[in-house]
C-alpha cells in the first residue's frame, strides 16, 4: 500500500493496478474481474458517524476494519456536474480502515472520504 496515499476529504487521484496482480487484505464481496483494476487505500476515522466515500468512476468498494468488511448503509450518485459518479456510506467508529477498490474500468480513479455532519 506504500504507493496509495491515505484517503480524506480532498479528491485524491489514485493509480490502480490490474486485478490479477493484487492480493486484497480481505477478499472483496464481489469477485475481482480479470482485466479490471483495483487498489487499497487507508482511511483514518476520528469520530463516530457516517463516512461517505465518493468516486469519479464506477467501481466496487469494500470498507474493511480488523479483517472484516463493514456493511454499507446507503448508495447513491453525486449531484449533477459534480464529477462524482458513485457514493457509498458506512456507519463507522473511530479507528483505522482500509478501503478496497475493485472492478474499476481504468487504471486511475479519483476518490474522497468525508464524514457526514
Amino acid at each position: 500500500m506504500a504507493d496509495w496515499p491515505p484517503l480524506d476529504d480532498r479528491r485524491t487521484g489514485l493509480s490502480l493496478h490490474k486485478a490479477e496482480r493484487l492480493t486484497y487484505w480481505t477478499p472483496p464481496e464481489r469477485a475481482a474481474d480479470a482485466g479490471k483494476y483495483g487498489g487499497m487505500v487507508p482511511v483514518s476515522v476520528e469520530r463516530e458517524g457516517r463516512l461517505i466515500v465518493a468516486l469519479d468512476r464506477g467501481a466496487w468498494l469494500d470498507l474493511v476494519r480488523d479483517g472484516t468488511i463493514v456493511p454499507s448503509a446507503a448508495h447513491g450518485h453525486g449531484p449533477a456536474c459534480s464529477g462524482i459518479r458513485k457514493m457509498v456510506e458506512y456507519e463507522v467508529t473511530p479507528g483505522r480502515y482500509l478501503l478496497q477498490i475493485s472492478n474499476a474500468p481504468e487504471s486511475s480513479i479519483r476518490a474522497m472520504a468525508v464524514m457526514r455532519d
